[in-house]
């Protein structure tokens, strides 16, 4: 179904190959995960499956490349969009009509399929991703999961043979992750679409999965049964990194799996000592509090009366399932979102009300989307316009405790990326940048929703680092 063979790319004016002599050969019919370093290729590999690389990147691509026996270089994507459907990382930005009914219709319309063709097809595909009672409601209500099945169904309108995802459960709770996963073993399995999807999330795919492909720093990538690329890979989540070092064979790719091999290890552990009480708050004002926070969208309530303190030094993990409030907790504490009712305080300082600009002088507050930070030519220019702009209120145009730009950058490891284009970075490297951007000032407080989108394993450990 998809034959590389010795493919290389490069994009414009950037010397290292985004994809270096990769032959891989995936069969029809087959759930292939792929897999790798943040910033090594992924989403490159799977935009050449369409024709988006080169077509809409430009660059310079060799090797050949076939799709159900076409060739997407020569094909073009306008072509290719029959044959392979594409979801991108942000479902988001290929959404065009505000509408779940209108955005479904809007290929086919472009595609010139009757209306009574294009009425059961829409039915089908809602019915394929289970959104029957979708058909109507606007995109901007629908949670993360939701809009992600519709970007779904859109992609399969034209009936395509394959199926592509970049990075389709990076936004999502496990629960909601599931669900798209559970959609698209049914899609497999009933139309025998072949799917090629890339995640960092591993051990959400991996049950799914027939084949994987891992693409290393050096070298060929890694192709085949999943349990036996797993063995070669230099990283892996942690259950297999924990199965690899205990010598557990076959590796187990579900916590199901490794249970019964993990009760033989805990006969022979060692027992715990019970964990020490937890330590009191320390004296004084926490540096951000906030009591009876309410939040509302219209008719719904997104925040109801939430109470909140955060005290220096701590790390506080927020959760709860897509559509919980979570994203319109953390932008109503910086004003982002109009609170229906509450207070805010930071530092003691009460800023309820008060401009966005004025509260992120010591609240650093990092989106979902990084693309919402960055709009300099080059990274480094990211970083230096956050300090401009906040050295602007001092008494002498100096900001006092701001990190070095370098210094940040290397904590990042963002040094060899500081005179790049912040939008040509992988998703991962974007919200690095961003982080980068808010960070560097070191506010009192850091607000991060959803920071390990788009990073591998490697890079979440040096972000909690």
């Amino acid at each position: 179904m998809i034959q590389l063979e010795h493919v290389t790319y490069r994009y414009p004016e950037i010397a290292r190959p985004a994809l270096k002599d990769v032959t891989l050969d995936i069969p029809r019919g087959a759930l292939a995960l792929v897999a790798g370093p943040s910033g090594i290729g992924k989403s490159t590999l799977l935009r050449c499956l369409n024709g988006l690389v080169p077509h809409f990147s430009g660059g310079h691509l060799s090797g050949r490349i076939r799709v159900n026996g076409l060739d997407p270089v020569q094909e073009t994507p306008q072509v290719m969009s029959r044959h392979v459907g594409f979801v991108f990382q942000d479902p988001e930005a290929q959404f065009i009509v505000d509408q779940v009914e209108d955005e479904l219709a809007f290929a086919l319309e472009n595609a010139a399929v009757p209306r009574a063709e294009m009425r059961a097809r829409i039915t089908d595909a809602l019915e394929m991703l289970e959104l029957q009672g979708f058909r109507r409601r606007r995109l901007a209500s629908l949670s993360g999961g939701e809009r992600q099945k519709v970007a779904i169904a859109a992609a399969l309108i034209l009936q395509p043979r394959v199926l592509v995802l970049d990075e389709p459960t990076s936004q999502l709770d496990p629960q909601s992750a599931e669900d798209i996963l559970d959609a698209l073993r049914r899609l497999n399995s009933a139309l025998g679409l072949t799917i090629v999807l890339a995640e960092h999330r591993l051990e959400r795919i991996l049950p799914y999965a027939d084949n994987l492909i891992y693409l290393p720093d050096q070298g060929p990538p890694l192709a085949g049964e999943p349990r036996l690329v797993l063995r070669q890979m230099p990283e892996a989540p942690p259950l297999i990194t924990l199965a690899r070092e205990l010598g557990w064979s076959p590796l187990p790719l579900t916590l199901e799996e490794a249970r019964p091999l993990g009760q033989e290890v805990l006969k022979q552990a060692v027992p715990l000592a019970d964990d020490p009480l937890p330590l009191p708050h320390p004296p004084g004002t926490p540096c951000l509090s906030a009591r009876e926070l309410t939040v509302s969208y219209g008719s719904h309530v997104a925040v109801s009366g939430v109470d909140l303190d955060l005290w220096p030094g701590e790390i506080a993990a927020l959760v709860g399932r897509n559509g919980a409030g979570k994203t319109s907790l953390l932008k109503s504490l910086v004003s982002l979102v109009k609170l229906q009712q509450g207070q805010v305080w930071v530092g003691g300082q009460e800023v309820t009300g008060q401009d966005t600009a004025d509260i992120c002088r010591r609240v650093g507050y990092l989106p979902q989307n990084p693309n919402a930070l960055l709009f300099a030519d080059t990274v480094r220019e990211e970083l230096e316009i956050t300090l401009r702009n906040h050295a602007r209120g001092s008494d002498n145009g100096q900001l006092k405790g701001a990190i070095p730009p370098q210094a940040l950058l290397d904590t990042l490891g963002l040094a060899d990326k500081a005179e790049t284009y912040p939008r040509d970075l992988s998703v991962g490297e974007r919200q690095r940048a961003a982080l980068g951007a808010i960070a560097i000032t070191q506010p009192d407080v850091l607000l991060l929703d959803e920071p390990t989108r788009g990073l591998d394993y490697a890079s979440k450990e040096a972000l909690a680092g």
